[in-house]
């Protein structure tokens, strides 16, 4: 990535949590003492630690538009730096990480901090781990574990928020992304992507038909209306939010459970529902 000025030294180290550094760290023999300090650079199960830079961390909740309603979950917490920072703003978090002297250190850390009622840490493998109850996803993952999870990240509940440091997920655009800024010199960006509800298919559009494709957040199709077909633009989700253009005219809606229902630019109502098959 352009960002990257060694993108064989990134490539090399870069997976790492939100939170913290390079998610899912080995568990080396464990320590068991209070004196554990991780070292940058230190192996793991599929990538190698390194710190987020706090003012990234900062950033990407900002992005992310925490509230105190969310459940956060960064999948290979680290040291736990995301978790607590996001306990910080008075939302549940929970770190999922591969290293048991890793997890140790994050509980000590939230304890130090006076949030370890919000942040909580267990010793798991994310690709094992059901982390389906989240609001916000939150990662520091190499390019090809991000498209791992990709599948999985995309079967969540529509408008499920999710945050990557550094690294994209291929062909799905994101939403938004933010710089770090100041000082920053490495992993200094950040990427989102809201989940979007699947609407691909045939709709009964009122007495016409609407007709999607989808990619990822993105569609096009058609909308018949009295006999007439307009091929649709600008249109895309934004979690259950749908909005597109046809005909010259603004449809912006929300999708609920195989319907959907908004209002249009010139100010009319309407309603559709998925045809059967």
């Amino acid at each position: 990535m352009s960002m990257l000025r060694n993108l064989a030294f990134a490539c090399a180290v870069a997976a790492i949590p939100l939170s913290s550094p390079l998610a899912q760290t080995t568990p080396a023999p464990s320590t068991s003492s209070e004196s554990y300090t991780p070292r940058v650079g230190q192996e793991g199960k599929d990538v190698v630690w390194v710190p987020t830079p706090q003012a990234l961390v900062d950033r990407m909740l900002e992005m992310a538009n925490i509230t105190k309603e969310d459940h956060v979950i960064d999948l290979g917490s680290g040291d736990g730096r995301t978790v607590i920072s996001v306990a910080k703003l008075g939302a549940r978090a929970h770190g999922i990480e591969y290293n048991p002297d890793m997890v140790a250190l994050s509980k000590r850390n939230a304890e130090a901090e006076g949030v370890a009622d919000r942040a909580t840490f267990v010793e798991g493998d994310i690709f094992e781990s059901d982390f389906s109850d989240a609001s916000v996803i939150t990662l520091f993952l190499l390019p090809e574990l991000n498209l791992r999870l990709r599948p999985i990240l995309l079967d969540m509940k529509p408008g499920t928020r999710v945050v990557s440091n550094s690294f994209d997920m291929g062909d799905w655009e994101p939403d938004d992304r933010v710089e770090a800024g100041g000082d920053c010199e490495s992993y200094c960006r950040a990427f989102k992507w809201v989940i979007p509800a699947k609407v691909a298919g045939e709709w009964r559009f009122g007495e016409g038909q609407l007709t999607l494709t989808q990619t990822y957040q993105m569609l096009s199709g058609t909308l018949t209306q009295n006999g007439r077909t307009h091929r649709i633009n600008d249109a895309r989700m934004d979690g259950t939010d749908i909005t597109f253009t046809a005909g010259g005219t603004r449809y912006t809606g929300k999708v609920t459970e195989g319907t959907m229902s908004g209002t249009s630019a010139d100010g009319g109502n309407w309603t559709a529902a998925r045809t059967a098959g």
